[in-house]
C-alpha cells in the first residue's frame, strides 16, 4: 500500500495518506519511487495555475525501480532503474515523428487528464479514485506510469540525480540547448534563478554563451547562479532589470533572454531586454488568464525579435536523458549542487514553504 502526498483541494496542505494502487494495465509499468524532487510545477498545480482536478497525487520529477510490467511492455523489465518522464512520448504520433516528442499527442492528453494516457486512474482511497499529476504521481512510494513515460538508465546512476534530470535539469538545460539558438560568444539573460533557472544558466554555459546575466530578487539565489556559470548578477529589487541588462550590453540587450518565473511583468521584461533580432524564451508557466502583449504596429515588426515557448526543454527524453547523464559523468553538468536538502514524504509541505522562501534549489524526497 503506497504512502502518498495527496492534494485534496487547491491551496491546501497536502495530506499524507496510505492509498491502494491497481496492477499495471497493458503498456504500463509499476515503479517503486526512490527519489522525487519538489518542483515549482507541483506548486503550480497546488495553487491552480495548472488546474488539474483534485484529489490528486502530486509529483512529476522522479526516478525509481520497475517492480512490475503490464502486458506488451518490452522496453523495460522488473528491476530496471528508470527516470520518469512527465510527458510520455509514444514515438509514433504526428509530433513524435517530427522530432517534437515533448508535444506527444497521447502524452499531453494523459498529462492534462489527471490520469494515465487513457484518462483512467490507478490510485484509490476506498471507493474514491485519486488522480496523479502528469502521468507520474511521484509523491508516492509506488506509482503506475506508461511504458512511454520510462527512460531506462544504468543501475549505477544515483536515483536522486535521475529524479532531477526527470524535470528541472531537462527543462532548464533543454531550454538553453534545445529550444534556444545560443551561439558561441552570446550574451544570455536569465530571469528567475530557482531550480529550473539555475539549470538554464548551466545549459547556457554548455551551449557556448560567453556572458550569462542572472536576474532575481533574492541575493542567495544570485549567489547560487554564479556557482552554475553566471558571469553577472542583477538584483531586480534594486532597480530596473531592463536598464541593468541593456547597460551591461552596450545598450543593445541580451542575444537570448529566458523567463523562468511565469509572471506577466517578468515576461514583459524578458521581451523588452532582448536585443533586436534576438530571442526571448518563455519557460515559466503563467496562470491561464495571463495574456502576452506585444508592441503595436511597426514596433512589433521592426525589432525582428523571436518569442518562443519552451515545454519540457524541447527534449526527446529517450535521447536527452542519456546525454545529460554523460555530461554529468564528464564533469560538465552539476547535479549534486542542486540538492539543497533531502526529506521524507512527511515533510513535503515544509518543502513547499522552503521553495517559496527561496531557501532551496531543490528538496528531494527519499521514499
Amino acid at each position: 500500500m503506497p504512502k502518498a502526498a495527496v492534494l485534496n483541494a487547491y491551496d491546501t496542505p497536502l495530506e499524507i495518506a496510505d492509498l491502494t494502487i491497481d496492477e499495471p494495465h497493458a503498456g504500463e509499468v509499476k515503479v517503486q519511487v526512490v527519489a522525487s524532487g519538489v518542483c515549482h510545477s507541483d506548486l503550480s498545480v497546488k495553487n491552480m495555475t495548472m488546474p488539474l482536478p483534485p484529489p490528486l497525487v502530486l509529483g512529476h520529477e522522479g526516478a525509481g525501480i520497475v517492480t512490475q510490467v503490464g502486458e506488451g511492455v518490452t522496453s523495460v523489465a522488473e528491476g530496471d532503474h528508470v527516470v520518469i518522464s512527465w510527458v510520455p512520448q509514444c514515438g509514433n504520433c504526428f509530433y513524435c515523428n517530427r522530432n517534437q516528442s515533448y508535444l506527444c499527442e497521447s502524452g499531453m492528453l494523459g498529462m492534462m487528464s489527471g490520469g494515465l494516457t487513457d484518462g483512467t486512474k490507478r490510485f484509490h482511497r476506498g471507493d474514491t479514485e485519486i488522480g496523479q499529476m502528469a502521468c507520474s504521481g511521484t509523491f508516492s512510494s509506488e506509482t503506475i506510469v506508461p511504458e512511454t513515460g520510462c527512460v531506462k538508465i544504468p543501475d549505477g546512476v544515483d536515483l536522486k540525480h535521475g529524479a532531477l534530470i526527470g524535470c528541472g535539469v531537462q527543462t532548464g538545460v533543454g531550454a538553453a540547448m534545445n529550444t534556444a539558438n545560443i551561439r558561441q560568444g552570446d550574451t544570455v539573460a536569465v530571469l528567475g534563478c530557482g531550480g529550473v533557472g539555475l539549470n538554464v544558466v548551466q545549459g547556457a554555459k554548455l551551449a557556448g554563451a560567453e556572458r550569462i546575466i542572472a536576474i532575481d530578487m533574492m541575493d542567495n539565489k544570485l549567489q547560487m547562479a554564479t556557482k552554475f556559470g553566471a558571469t553577472d548578477t542583477v538584483n531586480a529589487g534594486d532597480g530596473n532589470a531592463i536598464d541593468a541588462v541593456t547597460g551591461l550590453t552596450e545598450g543593445r540587450g541580451a542575444d537570448v533572454a529566458f523567463e523562468v518565473i511565469g509572471l506577466k511583468p517578468t515576461i514583459d521584461q524578458t521581451i523588452a531586454m532582448t536585443r533586436r533580432g534576438g530571442e526571448a524564451v518563455l519557460v515559466g508557466v503563467p496562470k491561464m488568464d495571463v495574456q502576452l502583449e506585444m508592441l503595436a504596429g511597426l514596433g512589433m515588426v521592426m525589432p525582428a525579435k523571436t518569442v518562443k515557448g519552451c515545454w519540457y526543454g524541447s527534449s526527446n527524453v529517450q535521447k536527452f536523458v542519456p546525454e545529460l547523464l554523460q555530461l554529468h559523468r564528464d564533469g560538465k553538468l552539476m547535479l549534486d549542487e542542486l540538492i539543497s536538502r533531502t526529506i521524507t514524504i512527511d515533510e513535503v509541505n515544509e518543502a513547499f514553504d522552503a521553495m517559496a522562501g527561496g531557501e532551496v534549489a531543490r528538496s528531494i524526497i527519499e521514499h
